[in-house]
């Protein structure tokens, strides 16, 4: 027999071999399980029967652990998302487009879809809130050479001012800016709201400086949802206000629904 044979007909190269092939068929078989921890089992968008569970490939329950003491999360689960969809088919097909219904930035679903994250501030390793005021902040200021945004007017895709900036937001785990805090309205009907720093473009040479946001119109920026405290955002609250602008980009005006072509 050859070097390396165990029998004639077999040798260490074709056992490796073999193991190798059962090796990787279990990874993808465990990895297809992994991947269904959540949104599984699937159900049927326009009835909400839930389909066939595709067992095996629905994994045991497993518990997390969540970071900061706040409980434990058990996946998979049997929670369902109950929330209304705020708009109609566009086709009789499953899975047809959906057109939203009311304020299509406040829909909840296309480019303004938000998923149901924790209410709670994301956290530092130490604990304490990761996006705050820099007013609030200690150590933070704006880095010289750069053009501080604050007191500027924000101007909508249409060019018309719809708030003013208060305050910048950091992210005191990355040393970022995240947001800015404007002021939208007058008097009794002003309120604040966040825009995310990568929805804005601050435009501070020329004549008339001010941060340009090509998301939404002026008019919009009242509508933007507030979070529940002035001095910290949830991820929930993140998700919401991220989606808001998103669902901008493609229904701020009825002309950007409509085919280029």
């Amino acid at each position: 027999m050859q070097y390396g044979a165990i029998t004639e007909h077999m040798d260490v190269a074709q056992v490796v071999l073999y193991v190798f092939w059962v090796f990787f068929a279990g990874l993808i078989f465990y990895l297809r399980q992994e991947d269904r921890r959540e949104g599984y089992p699937l159900e049927n968008a326009k009835t909400g029967q839930v389909g066939a569970n595709f067992w095996p490939l629905i994994p045991d329950a497993k518990t997390y652990l969540l970071p900061h003491g706040h409980g434990k999360k058990m996946l998979p689960n049997a929670v369902r998302d109950m929330r209304p969809v705020q708009g109609t088919p566009v086709g009789l097909n499953p899975g047809a487009p959906l057109e939203p219904t009311g304020n299509p930035l406040l829909a909840g679903i296309g480019p303004g879809s938000w998923a149901e994250r924790s209410d709670t501030p994301d956290l530092t390793h130490l604990g304490h809130p990761k996006i705050v005021p820099m007013s609030k902040a200690h150590g933070y200021t704006i880095a010289s050479g750069d053009p501080d945004p604050r007191g500027l007017p924000v101007k909508g895709v249409d060019n018309r001012v719809g708030g003013r900036v208060t305050d910048v937001w950091v992210d005191q785990a990355e040393h970022v800016v995240r947001y800015l805090e404007l002021k939208v309205g007058e008097g009794a009907e002003s309120r604040q709201v966040l825009l995310p720093i990568t929805f804005s473009l601050v435009r501070a040479s020329g004549q008339m400086p001010h941060v340009y946001v090509n998301a939404i119109t002026s008019k919009q920026f009242a509508d933007v949802p507030q979070t529940r405290s002035p001095e910290q955002i949830t991820l929930l609250e993140e998700d919401k206000v991220a989606a808001y602008y998103g669902a901008g980009q493609l229904w701020a005006y009825p002309g950007r629904n409509e085919p280029l072509l």
